[in-house]
């Protein structure tokens, strides 16, 4: 034993005396030691119940092989390592393995710092594992009838996909070396196999009032961060939560409960598709949009509907297929119908953008006027939003991305003196959010360029370009920067600075971030 474990553990020790003498329970002394010594050595929760008992983890792992004996089950392949691992952060029990933890420390999965439900949907305070057979409590009334419990499985994939995004979630706080090679394919295989089995188990969990509190708080924290956070580590936080989601929905909820559940799925998948655009890869994205839409579908809220619709727009829009985007917003609109919401404002946007990029090509005035009329829709449905949808830049739809994206048509419809007075004010607004900071710069180029100023829009494009970190340096960047690039040479090949601004946009980057939402 190292001497700082030693400390830890000869602290645990006088906390866990001094709490049997004056009558504590084990789970009040393991509060104890957790608060005592996690802000000196990071002491977990499960680790700190350990403690309380004062048994070591050979101890531990012996009781769980004898409640598998008991409840004749083959034995577990877990071993002092892999508790080890558990205690320290590094990796998450599965179901069984928590269910069986539960058991012997008597604790629910909150007190051992594990948000998600117990497989057995029962306490764990009284001594004994419950098993699938019939729950009866003799000590007290009779209930209104019996549950029969069954228990799920292991499912080694699951496991092995989280652990994949903890260890990426792990090296992405630790270190700064490119993780392209070791990550690309797992992680992205990993988010595709918890949306698959979200999928599976939509339909088919009891949860407390609290967790889903908990839940959606974490839900609605990760729309505040989708400004601020690189993809790849909002990425792993979201389908971890989105994961701790699919198990509570593993039986099927009180229509109450499974409503908020089914809630939260929508929004994480939905948060999901957004960085998977932001990542470039349209195909995961669609995949995400589309569990939104079922998970979406079981509430029965339009506005909730119409805002996945609205957000799955944006795939073929930035990906090159500007009819099939303004299909989508049509439809989000709607969905929206004539309830007050996010989507009312965002699809009509959406399909000015759509027809604006038509119009780009075709230059037919009717398409022009078709844009403005949308974005004159947007604008009035903007005004009579809640004012807490106007303040969420992920669930709802802010003042300063209805300006982006007004200046983003108006850009795109040549008429720069107003849509740079627009991109301004958008950029003055977006003081935390890299990556559209980036797309109006770009705009704000290419307003130069139509109006003759070639020198002054490379600048513009290697500024935006030298401001972004390589972590957002996506294919949802790269495209509009290729078209900017693309527009100056058809104008001036030799522009000044040309080549500089070519360099940037080709630097290296890590292959795991290839695109834009």
């Amino acid at each position: 034993m190292s001497g700082r474990q030693h400390r830890e553990t000869e602290i645990a020790r006088r906390v866990r005396a001094r709490g049997l003498a004056v009558g504590r329970t084990s789970a009040q002394i393991a509060e104890e030691i957790h608060e005592a010594c996690t802000g000196q050595f990071s002491t977990t929760r499960i680790k700190a119940h350990r403690l309380a008992y004062g048994i070591a983890l050979a101890d531990v792992i012996e009781q769980v092989r004898a409640l598998f004996e008991r409840d004749a089950k083959p034995m577990p392949g877990i071993g002092e390592t892999l508790l080890s691992a558990y205690e320290s952060g590094l990796k998450r029990p599965g179901p069984e393995y928590l269910h069986y933890l539960c058991t012997v420390y008597r604790v629910e999965p909150i007190a051992l710092g594990f948000d998600s439900p117990c497989i057995c949907g029962h306490g764990h305070r009284m001594p004994g594992v419950l098993t699938s057979e019939v729950v009866k409590d003799r000590s007290s009334p009779a209930p209104e009838r019996e549950l029969v419990l069954h228990p799920m499985g292991p499912d080694p994939d699951a496991e092995e996909d989280e652990n994949i995004l903890r260890r990426t979630l792990l090296s992405l706080l630790h270190t700064d070396t490119n993780l392209a090679e070791q990550l690309e394919g797992p992680v992205l295989g990993a988010c595709e196999g918890i949306r698959r089995r979200m999928d599976e188990t939509m339909v088919s969990a009891t949860v407390s009032a609290a967790m889903l509190d908990q839940w959606e708080e974490a839900t609605l924290s990760f729309g505040r961060q989708y400004t601020t956070t690189a993809p790849l580590r909002l990425l792993c936080d979201v389908m971890l939560e989105l994961s701790a989601v699919r198990t509570a929905m593993a039986r099927r909820q009180p229509i109450d409960l499974q409503e908020r559940l089914c809630r939260m799925a929508a929004q994480l998948a939905g948060l999901s598709g957004m960085i998977m655009i932001n990542l470039g890869d349209h195909r995961l994205a669609r995949s995400f949009f589309r569990t939104g839409r079922t998970a979406a579908d079981e509430t029965g809220d339009r506005a909730l509907r119409a805002w996945i619709c609205a957000r799955e727009s944006l795939v073929p829009l930035y990906f090159g297929d500007a009819r099939e985007a303004l299909t989508l917003a049509k439809k989000s609109r709607d969905l929206a119908g004539s309830t007050p919401c996010p989507a009312q404002a965002m699809a009509p946007v959406v399909e000015a953008r759509a027809l604006a990029t038509m119009a780009a090509t075709d230059n037919n005035k009717e398409i022009v006027d078709q844009a403005r009329r949308a974005l004159a829709r947007a604008r009035s449905a903007f005004a009579h939003m809640k004012p807490e949808d106007k303040e969420d830049l992920a669930f709802g739809y802010t003042e300063k991305q209805l300006y982006f994206y007004q200046g983003d048509v108006l850009t795109k419809l040549g008429q720069t003196i107003e849509a740079e007075v627009v991109l301004d004010q958008a950029l003055d607004k977006y003081e935390d959010h890299v990556l559209d900071q980036t797309l109006i710069r770009l705009d704000q180029a290419h307003c130069r360029l139509i109006d003759g100023d070639v020198k002054e829009a490379v600048a513009i494009g290697i500024k935006a370009l030298t401001l972004l970190g390589d972590e957002y340096l996506t294919d949802f960047i790269v495209r509009p920067a290729l078209a900017l690039e693309q527009a100056i040479m058809s104008r001036d090949a030799d522009a000044p600075r040309i080549g500089e601004f070519r360099a940037l946009i080709r630097r290296p980057r890590q292959a795991t971030l290839k695109g834009g939402g």
